[in-house]
């Protein structure tokens, strides 16, 4: 009878002290706007170092669904927003309808010899083709990244898009809101420098190996960054001045001696179109 009462007793222990995926989702504390606080604590859950639990995430299908659903709102609404308002509300539905994407076809199967296995790549349409209802405009994922984003002259935007790969800038665990997008976007520009998958400096070899997310969005990165052809590196590209500008403040100081040499090298490295899926181990 002793042993039976203990049993119980554990049993109650372990199911108040260890809540569910749901309880956690409800009591977790936000800072982000209240039209994207629902997206704000799914990212808090199920996002790692920019990789995603793509599995857990599944399970919470139904919040992410209520979430999309609310990005449809009114033009009128839209319009009347502020530009950092407009800023944070694109890049967020770009990456919640990226995870929606994944989610629905999870796990992604398929073969191509141009794409690894489980890319997002290898679900038919999922940029080009598949139309999303936002703002009150039906939408590619393509649309709203060459179209929508541009409009806003702010290159940093395309770095903090999650893409489903782990080429892409890492997907942050926040959601983007106006009052903070300054320093959120001056994070995605220093996290820049961190993450090999964005960009390479080999002093040895002389070279710098970078994104190609820089030259899908070389106007908009040459519009913001490059100082025109004068100085040391005017016989540069305009899309090679525009990422020494974009890079040097955040060089170390034997990376900055190594760039104003003016001997490097730069090429576009391949774009790694492996899922950021953190449901099985990390992906190196």
């Amino acid at each position: 009878m002793r042993r039976t009462s203990l049993v119980v007793l554990l049993g109650l222990f372990t199911a108040i002290a260890v809540p569910s995926v749901s309880v956690l989702a409800q009591q977790s504390p936000s800072t982000a706007d209240p039209f994207h606080r629902t997206f704000d604590q799914l990212l808090d859950l199920n996002v790692r170092d920019g990789m995603v639990y793509y599995r857990a995430l599944e399970s919470q299908r139904g919040r992410l669904d209520q979430y999309v659903a609310s990005l449809n709102v009114p033009a009128e609404t839209y319009a009347g927003w502020s530009r950092p308002q407009q800023m944070a509300f694109w890049v967020n539905a770009y990456n919640a309808l990226v995870l929606r994407t994944v989610v629905s076809h999870y796990p992604i199967r398929g073969k191509s010899a141009e794409y690894p296995a489980g890319s997002i790549r290898l679900i038919p349409g999922a940029f080009e083709k598949t139309k999303h209802r936002v703002a009150g405009r039906s939408l590619t994922l393509d649309e709203i990244e060459k179209t929508v984003l541009p409009e806003f002259k702010e290159p940093r935007l395309f770095l903090a898009l999650g893409r489903g790969a782990v080429g892409s800038g890492r997907l942050r665990s926040e959601a983007f809101s106006a009052d903070r997008l300054p320093q959120q976007l001056d994070a995605v520009a220093a996290d820049f420098m961190t993450h090999e998958q964005l960009i390479k400096i080999d002093r040895g070899a002389g070279t710098i190996s970078l994104t190609p997310i820089l030259s899908w969005r070389e106007a908009e990165f040459t519009a913001a960054y490059d100082p025109g052809a004068t100085g040391t590196f005017a016989p540069r590209s305009s899309i090679e001045r525009a990422v020494v500008a974009f890079i040097t403040p955040r060089l170390l100081p034997l990376e900055k001696e190594f760039i104003q040499k003016n001997a490097f090298r730069v090429a576009f490295h391949a774009f790694d179109w492996r899922l950021n899926d953190l449901t099985g181990g990390r992906i190196d």
